[in-house]
């Protein structure tokens, strides 16, 4: 009993110490906000509202009046990257960098922000050169990732496999999948010079790196159709339907080639009616339309494109529809047919985009390298529309 009566009369207490503290740092933020100029207060606001220009312009008088200002150095280089105005950014970081009174954290922290300018500016070298002094430090981990990006804009892919490895002992996150794109890459040059067993090598190590990775069973198929053992491509091009069923659709053509030049179209035909039935695709159904009417008729063409058109409504099935159909029409219908089809296959083009799913980016053709964004697999191996529909 004695014991709540002390807590009882202590929580008051408790409470008016926490007041008092409170007011001890609220006087104490009041006199420090009064030692800053006015300018600092006005560039903060203008940095709210996104007003860079003006933001900039309030900080240099700021700077202008206090040299020793290290924080508004960086805020001011910073802002002047953001802007574009490198040249600016990179002179605000070395003057910091120039000064002998300047901390060892500072420094450290303006040689990081020096490298990123040189990094914004496309100065590579001096960027790479940049960074590679600050892997060892408290900047480790953000340089070596600087330092993978500047490898990956060169095609330097063997250093950009040294520099994924680095990073994942470093503890930031695995990295298996650029690491097996980088292979690709080295595979792919290696394809072109038709250097089959080095291209073997890359591909072996990009499977064994991560076993999902399509590109490389893609790869693998025509590594080994370049040198004749077309069984092989085939066997390395049906794995895809086990890493990831949508991806079909890339190596159809593929498919269908080999099957031919083995004297086995029709067993050809019958996998990739199976895939289509599994996986719907415009560039799929591309391809199955153009065999079916090559193997078996007309008529059978039609009826496959209708089906796939009323399971799947689009645009670009729409497009294919009509073509089926103009190869049918009778002639006094043959000009109004036409004139929707090409109205229908203008804007059917529109739609028949890939689109990264991290930066939104559209192109024409399937990129395993988003040209928007620089990140690996983001785009899906569907049309926008397609997606648009299946969502």
């Amino acid at each position: 009993m004695e014991f709540e009566i002390w807590l009882l009369l202590g929580i008051p207490l408790f409470f008016s110490l926490g007041w008092i503290a409170a007011r001890v740092d609220i006087r104490q933020l009041l006199a420090e906000s009064r030692g800053l100029p006015n300018g600092y207060f006005r560039g903060l606001n203008y940095l709210l509202n996104d007003q860079h220009d003006k933001a900039i312009d309030a900080f240099i008088d700021i700077v202008k009046l206090d040299p020793e200002a290290v924080e508004l150095h960086f805020a001011l280089g910073n802002l002047f990257r953001r802007r574009g105005e490198t040249e600016r950014a990179i002179r605000v970081h070395q003057n910091l960098l120039s000064r002998p009174d300047l901390p060892l954290e500072q420094q450290t922290q303006a040689m990081f922000e020096l490298g990123q300018d040189y990094l914004k500016a496309g100065l590579l070298d001096r960027a790479e050169e940049t960074f590679n002094q600050l892997v060892a430090g408290p900047y480790a981990i953000q340089a070596r990732r600087s330092l993978l990006e500047i490898y990956q804009r060169e095609k330097e892919w063997a250093r950009a496999i040294d520099a994924a490895h680095a990073l994942q002992e470093s503890g930031a996150g695995g990295r298996q999948k650029e690491i097996a794109q980088f292979y690709c890459e080295l595979a792919q040059d290696e394809l072109v010079h038709t250097n089959s067993a080095a291209a073997l090598a890359m591909l072996d190590k990009a499977l064994a790196t991560d076993r999902h990775n399509v590109r490389a069973a893609i790869l693998l198929g025509d590594v080994q159709v370049s040198s004749g053992d077309v069984e092989s491509a085939l066997l390395s091009w049906r794995r895809v339907e086990q890493q990831s069923v949508p991806h079909v659709a890339l190596v159809a053509q593929r498919l269908m080639d080999g099957y031919r030049t083995l004297e086995r179209p029709q067993e050809g035909l019958n996998l990739l009616k199976g895939y289509l039935a599994e996986a719907p695709s415009i560039d799929l159904l591309e391809v199955v339309f153009k065999a079916t009417l090559e193997l078996d008729s007309v008529d059978a063409a039609n009826q496959l494109v209708s089906a796939e058109l009323k399971r799947t409504p689009t645009l670009l099935g729409l497009d294919k529809l009509l073509d089926a159909r103009l190869m049918v029409a009778a002639p006094e219908v043959m000009p109004e047919l036409s004139m929707v089809k090409n109205l229908v296959h203008g804007y059917a083009q529109k739609l028949a985009r890939y689109q990264c799913s991290h930066c939104g980016f559209k192109a024409r053709q399937f990129y395993w390298q988003c040209p928007g964004c620089s990140r690996w697999e983001t785009y899906p191996p569907r049309r926008t529309e397609e997606l648009s529909v299946m969502n």
